[in-house]
């Protein structure tokens, strides 16, 4: 069985929780965010866990101990630029979770499942979506007429058709590591906010193999919707904690 790495983003300020403390640290039942994404991880069968981290890095150091890598994106830019950070503690062997320090409902089991459809179907990256109500203000995961997966489209770039498809993309990935390495070094930050994304390096695995050898990007969607759920907000924080408790 190969080797599965976890990369987790908690770089970010959470200037929407109205609070100092980073975004990662605000606490559900007394634990931080962030102590659950490692725990889920850990439960997917991750062995090395990394932490991007960025706003008061220190603390969140402090806060969450020995255990984990940390690397150190000094500069907010985006997911891409994140992810890129910990190059090193990719490599090139096995798998990597991409996860979000942020989403504190995902669970093991769900995380479970995406691995287990991404080594099934020997893809090179596999994205977690979902379906949800009201898809608005999330990327679109666009599938052909056979129900494979062609791309993700976010809201800003979307058509009125695309606008209408209601799988989201989650934030959360596995690649096969040796793909992620060789896709980051490849993307760009040509974009109206200067900014590297994540989801460019799907496009760039997808573009390279779909030339001749078969499917390499999926998308498996969880019927369990609630534990993609980001948290920006001190709403959302409540939120999660209600869900949390069931």
């Amino acid at each position: 069985m190969s080797k599965l790495k976890a990369v987790i983003l908690a770089a970010g300020k959470g200037t929407r929780m109205k609070s100092d403390l980073p975004k990662v640290l605000h606490e559900i039942n007394g634990r931080t965010m962030v102590e659950y994404v490692i725990d889920a991880a850990r439960e997917a069968g991750a062995e090395e866990i990394c932490l991007v981290v960025g706003h008061k890095a220190e603390l969140v150091k402090e806060r969450i101990g020995s255990g984990v890598t940390y690397v150190l994106q000094e500069e907010q830019l985006g997911t891409g630029h994140a992810v890129k950070c910990a190059l090193d503690f990719i490599g090139t062997e096995g798998d990597t979770m991409i996860l979000c320090g942020d989403t504190p409902v995902i669970t093991g089991r769900t995380l479970k499942e995406l691995l287990a459809y991404h080594r099934l179907y020997e893809l090179k990256a596999t994205v977690l979506s979902t379906i949800l109500e009201d898809a608005t203000g999330y990327g679109r995961i666009v599938r052909d007429a056979s129900g494979n997966f062609q791309r993700i489209v976010e809201q800003k770039d979307a058509t009125p058709e695309e606008q209408a498809i209601r799988e989201i993309n989650s934030g959360m990935y596995v690649f096969r590591s040796a793909d992620l390495s060789d896709s980051l070094m490849q993307i760009r930050n040509d974009n109206a906010q200067k900014e590297y994304y994540l989801t460019d390096t799907i496009e760039i695995i997808h573009n390279q193999s779909h030339s001749g050898d078969g499917i390499a990007v999926g998308a498996m969607a969880t019927e369990r919707a609630d534990e993609t759920r980001g948290v920006n907000t001190t709403e959302q924080l409540a939120e999660a904690a209600e869900l949390l408790k069931n």
